[in-house]
């Protein structure tokens, strides 16, 4: 049933130490309503109800929704959700996002010009470590305990561990991503107060791929899990990323692209997944009907997962100026006017931006300029219309303020696309003419018809990183394709206001790594800062 591990009831009593390391979960509760570690596991629902939290922690802020026992302090609570620090350190960094709020720290994103006391880059550390020492104890107790449940309850719980790992590995491999070398902390640490080791970008790198490969056989086979959690296709999906960018994790020549390729296989070939016929529904209020496409969601329920982050960020900030808010995108508070394409991403990436012809041209243009001279203006600039919190039946979700549309983090059209790089990089598993058909698939759900179709001699590099654009675009994957593309920081590859300019400049590679932040590099001497910052 759809995202009924969001209908949380647990309220766990922890507190963390400044490397998010469980502080002493053993803690009795302060009162009947309050479950700890010391009695969460008393019960087999509560074996559910944590790893609900686990999964919830990809979106929610705290324990109860909208403004709720948030816990990371901020002055405004939405911006510590993982899926909303996360989607701006992804995109507002990049050609495919511009951000109209003056907010501290956030135009640092779209100038790259980011240091260690960037508040977003504080809240992103704090999310995606506080997540993984729940993990941490997820995986700790529950294999505890694992000796005193029924044969048929512990090979449940069995598969739930194997999940928690998935959601640890999957943070860390965003950690691998985003900062490299990292403060490392597993279930096999006392639980406590103490100054992590730091792990460098190529062993953490490894201790992921162990991981997952340790997770895999306790996982449910592809596309037989109930929505929204992991299988092992999910598990395949993470490993191909991971290793299509093994280059930039551990260096030029350190490639991983013949594992790229068979993970890609495992997922394609386990015949659970297929593109459905309208991109569009991909986005909408109802997309947890396309697991057809849609290999692991982050879900979100207008009711049950109330928060300023998620997905009730990205469609209110990317809605205003004309746009009919209530209507054609079921926010009836209306929009923020926030974020919006920049317009070098909109005349470079797609060709005819009306959508006429290729239909993931989603823009909104009504009163809009295209040139953006002011980036704080939001009637400058086309508007992305992709995400919408109505059904494709033409229903508003169930709640105007809170959304009920999922984020797609993997799909099987990304999957396609990753195969055909790593097949041009030189990859063994995997042929041209196969990879051609893959593209040409996505072409032509989008132009209706195979006027959209490329030849083989069409299909390079150059052509793929604007064909993931097109289709991936705001789906939180462009910083990471950029860098791996050498076109992030000092490429060839400019847009409005990248360094600080309107027509665009080069900036320095360091940048192609964010910093850790300073108040953890304080805390933990431990830690070295990444290179110059």
């Amino acid at each position: 049933m759809k995202n009924n591990l969001l209908k949380i009831t647990l309220v766990a009593a922890f507190t963390f130490s400044f490397s998010a390391c469980v502080d002493d979960l053993d803690t009795e509760p302060l009162n009947e309503q309050t479950i700890s570690s010391a009695s969460v596991f008393d019960t087999e629902d509560g074996y559910r109800q944590f790893l609900a939290k686990l999964y919830g922690g990809m979106t929610l802020t705290g324990q109860r929704g909208e403004f709720g026992l948030p816990e990371i302090s901020a002055d405004d609570e939405g911006t510590t959700s993982f899926m909303r620090t996360y989607w701006t350190a992804q995109e507002i960094s990049t050609d495919e996002v511009i951000a109209a709020w003056n907010d501290p720290g956030l135009s640092d994103f779209q100038n790259q010009n980011w240091g260690d006391n960037n508040l977003y880059l504080k809240l992103l550390y704090q999310r995606i470590f506080i997540n993984i020492a729940y993990c941490n104890e997820y995986i700790r107790e529950a294999g505890d305990n694992l000796g005193d449940l029924s044969d048929d309850f512990r090979s449940e719980v069995v598969t739930y561990i194997a999940e928690a790992k998935m959601l640890r590995a999957l943070y860390y491999y965003y950690a691998l991503d985003l900062w490299g070398n990292v403060p490392f902390i597993t279930p096999e640490d006392e639980v406590g107060a103490f100054m992590p080791q730091q792990i460098s970008r190529s062993d953490l790198y490894y201790h992921i791929e162990e991981e997952i490969e340790l997770a895999l056989p306790d996982l449910v086979d592809a596309g037989m899990n109930e929505y929204a959690r992991i299988d092992k296709a999910m598990a395949w999906t993470l490993l191909a990323k991971m290793y299509l960018n093994a280059e930039v994790y551990l260096g030029v020549g350190q490639d991983d692209f013949d594992k790229c390729l068979e993970n890609c296989n495992n997922v394609i070939q386990s015949g659970q997944f297929s593109l459905i016929p309208q991109y569009q529904e991909l986005f909408l209020a109802d997309n947890h009907r396309q697991r057809d496409e849609i290999i692991f969601p982050i879900a979100e329920d207008g009711n049950n997962s109330r928060n300023y982050g998620g997905m009730t960020f990205i469609i209110h900030a990317a809605v205003g100026g004309s746009m009919d808010a209530d209507n054609e995108y079921g926010i009836g508070a209306g929009g923020w006017s926030g974020n919006r394409p920049t317009t070098s991403f909109v005349e470079s990436v797609f060709a005819d931006p009306s959508g006429a012809t290729d239909s993931r041209a989603i823009f909104h243009t009504d009163g809009q300029a295209l040139e953006i001279a002011n980036p704080f203006l939001f009637n400058q600039g086309y508007l992305c219309g992709k995400y919408k919190n109505i059904s494709s039946f033409g229903d508003k979700g169930k709640n105007s303020n809170f959304v009920d549309t999922d984020f797609p983090l993997f799909r099987l059209a990304d999957v396609y696309l990753m195969y055909a790089e790593a097949v041009l990089r030189g990859g063994s598993g995997g042929n041209a003419a196969t990879a051609l058909t893959y593209v040409n698939a996505l072409r032509e759900r989008a132009y209706g018809d195979n006027s959209g179709n490329i030849v083989a001699g069409d299909l390079t590099l150059d052509f793929l990183l604007e064909e993931r654009g097109r289709e991936l675009y705001w789906e939180a994957h462009r910083r990471t394709d950029l860098i791996r593309f050498g076109q992030f920081s000092d490429g060839s590859l400019t847009w409005d206001w990248k360094g600080g300019a309107q027509e665009g400049v080069a900036t320095d590679d360091h940048f192609n790594l964010y910093p850790l932040p300073a108040f953890d590099l304080g805390l933990n001497t431990n830690l070295v800062q990444n290179t110059d910052y």
